[in-house]
């Protein structure tokens, strides 16, 4: 219905030619920016319920754990099944963790607070890691818009990818210990505890709601760049153009997509409509998948507030993790897809 009253205003109203790109461009730009725009507010309404179960000082209480280790043996026997049973627990935090970041609030403006908290609590450096991964990368907003605009097969694509790339980082960065590439300041600071208040559920919808207006507040205008830019490479780009230099007879097109997404800087909702036209296009969906997650999970922002609180070397060695495991994502399902 919607579709039929935008080709209608486009091509009789404004006279424009179906064939012509400008109006391919109109068309598409008009028609997806009020479809997401209505996505954007229902998704994040729903999803902001949910993570109204979840606040940050409820996600470091899940995470931290509080454990006793009790190591007290001549042979060492003990201290080996107690390093086993460590090692385990902190593995099954990567995973928590990085399915803890789907839900949970997080943005680059966040990154520091969210750090900080959690070294705090006593969360692993790994497990911390495996969060701060998750949470920008695998967004839930972004997950519910893929389902809707390409089916549930290339949603469960996008989120179980996001997840292994998080748990894959978090386990890496834990083995290197590298806890003093921390600064030092971070582990001088005290959070404190905050009560966890119990919500109402008019409560919460008051929350859901007033966090949809602040975060199209934030959104709309990377939306709407987004969808320009789908807008002008559907209308404008050839249908061969990125096949030739992305498509998936290019060796080089994952390693080429990643160093393209990671200078910009968007997030996930505003990715979606390049996405949408990058497919559309004929470029492999592991070259898209690699330049999502290097746009939201690699941005130069994100590294420069994060190095309030790390130290040159580990971000370093994160930005190379990442690289090299979504670089490896995207050669996987271009090679699945095949």
């Amino acid at each position: 219905m919607w579709q039929a009253f935008v080709d209608y205003f486009v091509y009789h109203v404004m006279g424009l030619s179906p064939k012509s790109n400008l109006g391919s461009a109109l068309d598409f730009f008009i028609y997806d920016t009020v479809k997401i725009f209505l996505m954007l507010a229902v998704i994040i309404f729903l999803v902001s319920v949910i993570r109204s179960f979840f606040p940050p000082e409820k996600t470091r209480k899940i995470l931290s754990g509080k454990r006793e280790v009790r190591v007290n043996t001549a042979d060492g026997a003990d201290a080996v099944t107690v390093a086993a049973e460590s090692s385990l627990r902190e593995f099954i935090g990567n995973i928590l963790a990085a399915l803890l970041g789907i839900v949970t609030p997080f943005c680059s403006c966040s990154a520091v607070p969210v750090f900080i908290g959690f070294v705090e609590a006593g969360v692993p450096l790994g497990v911390t890691f495996s969060f701060l991964i998750s949470s920008p990368m695998v967004n839930e907003v972004a997950l519910i818009m893929l389902w809707g605009m390409f089916g549930w097969k290339i949603a469960a694509i996008y989120i179980s990818t996001g997840v292994f790339v998080a748990i894959i980082g978090g386990i890496i960065i834990g083995r290197l210990k590298l806890e003093h590439q921390v600064e030092d300041y971070v582990y001088d600071i005290k959070m404190g505890e905050n009560e966890l208040v119990k919500l109402t559920w008019k409560e919460r919808v008051d929350y859901a709601w007033g966090y949809v207006q602040d975060i199209l507040k934030k959104v709309w205008l990377y939306v709407l760049i987004g969808i320009a830019i789908g807008g002008f490479m559907h209308g404008y780009a050839p249908a061969d153009f990125l096949v030739k230099y992305a498509g998936k007879d290019n060796l080089f097109a994952v390693p080429l997509a990643v160093a393209i997404g990671v200078p910009l800087y968007s997030n996930a909702a505003g990715i979606i409509p390049i996405v949408n036209v990058l497919m559309e296009k004929g470029m492999a969906l592991g070259t898209v998948l690699a330049f999502m997650m290097a746009v939201t999970a690699l941005s130069l922002p994100e590294m420069i507030i994060l190095r309030k609180v790390l130290k040159p070397k580990l971000i370093g060695i994160f930005i190379g993790i990442m690289t090299v495991t979504i670089i490896f994502v995207g050669y996987l399902f271009n090679a699945i897809m095949a």
